[in-house]
């Protein structure tokens, strides 16, 4: 019976066939944009789609690039164990497309840009550029790797679905459409992923209704559990998910990874005019509200159905991520090709992750690497170099998925380095788009400092994970059981951007520094405002006594002006990037 413990079904016929339908449509779609664009085979076509991409497309695939595969199984097992907090995240995500809309979009759509990091070194110098390349390819590699290992594990165990073969079924895919039809294929690739994906959270949603006898008995259930203690205003930067952490840390972490990640980047900027890049970030708000509304509920559906019985003390499943596939197996079993919806949306996130950053990693190592060191290589060529990288970073990120095996604890620092990152990164190009005094020695000292300090508290919360009462999980039950399994249980955690450990991770054991609950306490989401801060002081400090304002002239186009913000005639400021 639903709910009650014990085995689950496994994967049918049907599901097996509607989990490969969906990988060949995707192939499907990148032979289409090959095929479709046959005649046009310069490097800019490849990188950015021509850039006549539009908004809503381009909207679609910044959100569907979010939703990785630990985003469609990690986040409801967030609502699951941590209740609804995890909702402000629509705050975020409004602050979040706002900044980067009107201030980061302007610049580098003006400039006319490829690579993110371009920006860098118009702004600072070479060094610079390839530095904050490096720091981007590093965690991006690193983190589609977890992001391809993570959700197939988990349906692994679940599913019976074999562990290697989806792997790289999944990187073959990707490199296939990635290699033969470049950005465009990526786009309407995630296109299709994301109805897949927000199809897999209604079916669950749906089905848990019924079962339930309707959203209000889950939402009652949810209430009377704690799971809706949404407002908690405590101001402690030691507590995982706060109002605070989430609204002010939580935002500058997404504009990090939307506003200067070049995954994210090269999609807006392949839309035809700045109006459309501006509208497709908007567009992509509203993609994201409903995700992580649709998320939250299917999580809050799953602990109305557990309420008597939670199957990871239970010890039916090892570990969170099992959560949600060990939910559909449960209750989806009864209509055939229904679970192999939702592995394949978990699979379409997966999917897309990969693809948007094989992608980006390809742009970037022809932009900051091959052009500057052959200046002259034909359009022809680069853009089967470009082709030849896909495969490369296809090969490398299944490599890193097959390291990511070995590593299970890894996963945790792995979400947590776009913070650690990223966050210097961030400060850096502020120092930059705000601060002419600004100089090349005041950025790179401040980006080295930000960068220790934030891998200092990042590894240092890996070691000595926060203690349960800062990351605050909510009580589960088992008492309406009908089994349990007596084999030892495997607590550790992949929820998403998570910096809490579990009680028998190695730094729970033992005697705890006085440091490990302080500093390596600090909330994950500070990470990237402790990093951008620093890099920013340190940066003014640094370029104030090193010179400042005394410095070569700096070209008024990468500051940030009054007219480009909330600007209703974009278009017409958009026509060098098409002259260029």
């Amino acid at each position: 019976m639903v709910g009650l413990g014990g085995p689950v079904a496994t994967f049918s016929v049907w599901d097996y066939v509607v989990f490969v339908v969906t990988l060949l449509a995707a192939v499907g779609i990148g032979l289409y944009q090959a095929l479709a664009g046959r005649s046009q085979t310069s490097s800019s076509e490849f990188l950015l789609g021509g850039r006549q991409m539009t908004a809503v497309p381009v909207a679609m695939s910044l959100t569907a690039s979010f939703m990785s595969g630990i985003t469609v199984i990690g986040t409801p097992a967030e609502a699951y164990r941590f209740g609804a907090p995890f909702w402000l995240f629509a705050f975020s995500y409004t602050i979040m497309s706002t900044i980067t809309a009107e201030i980061f979009v302007p610049i580098f759509y003006r400039l006319g840009i490829t690579s993110t990091y371009e920006y860098l070194e118009m702004r600072f110098d070479r060094l610079t550029r390839l530095i904050g390349t490096s720091m981007y390819m590093f965690q991006t590699a690193l983190y589609t790797g977890m992001a391809i290992y993570a959700p197939a594990l988990a349906l692994n165990q679940i599913t019976g679905l074999n562990l290697w073969g989806v792997l790289v079924a999944t990187g073959t895919v990707c490199i296939i459409y990635c290699t033969l039809g470049g950005l465009k294929a990526v786009i309407w690739t995630d296109v299709f992923q994301m109805v897949i994906m927000l199809a897999g959270f209604v079916a669950v949603i749906a089905r848990g209704a019924v079962i339930q006898g309707g959203l209000q008995r889950i939402w009652n259930d949810s209430y009377y559990g704690g799971r809706l203690n949404v407002w908690d205003f405590d101001p402690d930067p030691l507590k995982r998910h706060t109002f605070w952490t989430i609204v002010i840390g939580g935002s500058l972490m997404w504009v990090s990874m939307y506003a200067i990640n070049q995954s994210q980047v090269q999609r807006y900027i392949s839309c035809r005019t700045m109006t459309q890049a501006k509208l497709s970030l908007y567009v992509n708000m509203v993609g994201l509200w409903v995700t992580v509304s649709l998320a939250m509920l299917s999580g809050l559906t799953m602990y109305s159905i557990y309420i008597k019985c939670d199957p990871l003390t239970n010890g039916d499943v090892g570990a969170p991520d099992q959560l949600l596939p060990y939910l559909v197996m449960d209750i989806l079993a009864d209509f055939p090709g229904v679970p192999g919806l939702f592995v394949a949306a978990a699979y379409s996130g997966t999917l897309s992750t990969a693809s948007s950053s094989i992608n980006a990693l390809v742009a970037v190592t022809v932009e900051d690497f091959i052009k500057p060191l052959c200046p002259n290589m034909s359009e022809k060529h680069l853009t089967w170099l470009s082709m030849a990288l896909s495969v490369f970073f296809g090969l490398l990120c299944i490599a890193m998925a097959a390291v990511s095996s070995l590593m299970g604890s890894i996963l945790q620092a792995a979400l947590s380095i776009f913070g650690m990152i990223s966050g210097p990164l961030l400060g850096l190009f502020l120092l930059g788009i705000f601060f002419p005094c600004g100089n090349t020695i005041g950025g790179l000292v401040g980006l080295v400092a930000g960068l220790v300090l934030t891998l200092w508290a990042g590894i240092g919360a890996q070691i000595y994970p926060p203690l349960p009462e800062k990351t605050l999980p909510l009580s589960l039950s088992t008492a309406g059981c009908n089994s349990s399994h007596t084999e030892a249980l495997n607590w550790t955690t992949t929820a998403p951007w998570s910096t809490g450990g579990t009680p028998t991770t190695p730094g729970y054991l033992g005697e705890r520094p006085f440091i490990a609950d302080t500093w390596y306490s600090l909330s994950y989401l500070y990470f990237c405002p402790l990093g951008s801060i620093v890099t920013l002081i340190c940066g003014l400090l640094v370029s104030s006594i090193s010179g400042g304002c005394k410095q070569r002239k700096v070209n008024p186009e990468l500051f940030i002006r009054k007219r480009d913000l909330f600007c209703l005639n974009c278009d017409q400021n958009s026509e060098q990037v098409k002259n260029k």
